[in-house]
Parts: C-alpha cells; sequence; structure tokens
C-alpha cells in the first residue's frame, strides 16, 4: 500500500486509488485547530480506515507542536527531556504526546529515531539520542513501550543506521563501514524495538556498500532480508519517502523496486503516477500476488492492533 504526501485539496481525486493512508506535514497543521484538523481528516471516506502519520520526533522535527493551536510549546527532543528529567519525564511527555496526536486523528508517529550517532558533528545527531549503542538501544526499547501503552504506532528509523552520512533529502548517500560495525552497534537499537514489539521500521535511502553496493537500502531485498530473517522483524516494513533526491535522482520506477524489494508501505507524493506504475507490474506479473497479499495481510493486521480499523 501506499501512504501518500497529504494535500486537503485532492484527497477526493485519490479515493478511487485506494490509498493506505496519509503523512501529514508541518504545513498541514498550520491555520488549524485541532477540532477543524480532526473534522478534516475523520471525513475522508474510505473503505479500509486510513492511516495518518507524522513525524512528531520533538526537538528538530516537530510538524504538530511548533503551532500553538496544538500546544503551549513544541515538544523537546526526547534526549532533551531525558537529560532535563530522565525516563519519568520522556515517560510523561511521549504519553501527552501520542495523546495529543491520537485526540487529532493522527494514529502513527514516525518515531523514534534510533540511529546510533555520537559525534555532534553528524547530520542525524540532532535527531537521535546521541549516545552508544547500548544506551540508546535502551531508549528505543522505553520509546516503543511508552507508544505501546499510549495506543498509538511508533516506527523505527532509519534501518540500518544513518551513522555519520550526510542527508538523503539532497542528495545520494553511501555508507561505507563494515558490515561488522552494524551488527556489533547500529542493529542493536532496531533488535532491542523488535523484542518490545515495535509495529514498523522505516528504511533509509543510504547505500550500505557492506550489504548492497547498488541500491539504496530502501530498495534493496538485501537489506530487507537483514530485517526479517537476521533481526526477526514481522512488522511493517516502510520506505522513508521516494520523493527525496536520493531517488529521484537515480530510480524512475522506484515504487516498483520498493515493493520488489520488500516494502510494506510506500511514502510518495507522486502518488498516481506510482500507483499506476505498480499497477501495470503486478498486471505484467512483474510483481507476484503473493507479495501484495504478504504485505496487505501485515498492513490489515497492524491496522486492527492499533485500534485504526
Amino acid at each position: 500500500e501506499i501512504i501518500v504526501r497529504y494535500d486537503k485539496n485532492i484527497t477526493t481525486k485519490y479515493t478511487d486509488y485506494y490509498p493506505g493512508g496519509y503523512i501529514l506535514f508541518a504545513r498541514d497543521f498550520d491555520g488549524q485547530t485541532k477540532d477543524s484538523l480532526k473534522k478534516e481528516l475523520s471525513s475522508i471516506k474510505t473503505n479500509i480506515p486510513l492511516a495518518f502519520a507524522v513525524d512528531e520526533e520533538g526537538g528538530y522535527v516537530t510538524r504538530v507542536s511548533r503551532y500553538k493551536n496544538f500546544r503551549n510549546e513544541k515538544f523537546k527532543s526526547p534526549k532533551a527531556y531525558y537529560e532535563e528529567g530522565g525516563y519519568d519525564l520522556v515517560k510523561r511527555t511521549e504519553k501527552e504526546k501520542a495523546e495529543l496526536l491520537l485526540s487529532i486523528g493522527i494514529n502513527t508517529n514516525l518515531a523514534p529515531v534510533a540511529d546510533v550517532t555520537t559525534n555532534s558533528d553528524d547530520f542525524m545527531y540532532i535527531r537521535a539520542f546521541g549516545q552508544d549503542a547500548e544506551k540508546t538501544s535502551e531508549f528505543v526499547k522505553n520509546m516503543v513501550n511508552y507508544a505501546n501503552e499510549a495506543g498509538i504506532s511508533s516506527c523505527l528509523k532509519h534501518f540500518p543506521g544513518y551513522g555519520n552520512n550526510v542527508d538523503t533529502h539532497t542528495g545520494s548517500s553511501t555508507d561505507t563501514r563494515s558490515y561488522e560495525t552494524f551488527i556489533s552497534s547500529d542493529y542493536l537499537p532496531f533488535e532491542a524495538g523488535i523484542k518490545e514489539n515495535v509495529p514498523m521500521i522505516l528504511v533509509s535511502h543510504n547505500v550500505v556498500t557492506a550489504i548492497d553496493e547498488d541500491n539504496p537500502a530502501s530498495l534493496s531485498s538485501k537489506i530487507h532480508e537483514e530485517l526479517r530473517d537476521k533481526l526477526k522483524f514481522s512488522g511493517i516494513i516502510i520506505t522513508d519517502d521516494l520523493d527525496m533526491q536520493a531517488i529521484k535522482d537515480n530510480f524512475s520506477d522506484a515504487a516498483v523496486k520498493a515493493v520488489l524489494s520488500g516494502n510494506d508501505l510506500i511514502i510518495t507524493t507522486d502518488f498516481i503516477n506510482d500507483y499506476n506504475k505498480v499497477l501495470e507490474a503486478y498486471n505484467n506479473k512483474d510483481i507476484e500476488k503473493d507479495i501484495i497479499d504478504k504485505a496487505v495481510t501485515r498492513i490489515l493486521a497492524w491496522k486492527y492492533s492499533y485500534n485504526i480499523i
């Protein structure tokens, strides 16, 4: 299924294409109130209820709480709350965050960041916990628990681990670290989250040469095999946005490749075009029915578990 970049002006146009849900960005909350947004989202009618997702990490990435109509002050990063009041404060603020999102119709928070980074110069440092693999694993374990207790779907990102790589929003990024680095460090927070029943993991657009030097992680069956076979993850695998330059600049058939590599959900802005490409590949039998059936089964189980359906 496809998670579409939200635009209130064209949701009716998309209804016939059966999106799996929508991802909202900051602009979608600008000028809204809690009541107006909830009313707007609940008015979108589909056969199977939609996932509504947002990146409300706190700190550097806030889509909702930056606006006074939704919270008096924006959420700080979990790391900042931890430094201020330990996990007691993190738990309280994550509960409040989940309650806010659920109250306005958002059922999926694309957080927490599970990347291991301890260097303040790294692109991902400002969004991560900023500690070693062991402490980051404890953080991820707790964050998944807080979300599950509150009844909101969380999502670990960015598998297999961002490390010190550059921003894939603006271009390609190649990670040349050894496979052993991932096994001994980057994988650990993801494994911790999987043990706590995290429902969803988002895969990055980094090219990880130790695993697949030809494809970005999001479009690599080898990377997805690591998640399924090595880490024993049975939940939802979701791409990072296919509209990011690392993908747009290099792959015209990214949506088809995303399905074939093992993603259950695809985030895209170019919805109808990507939908038609996937449908064509399915009709041509380039995508087997079994692949679609497995993804849909996982998606329905996930939506049922989090009271989306």
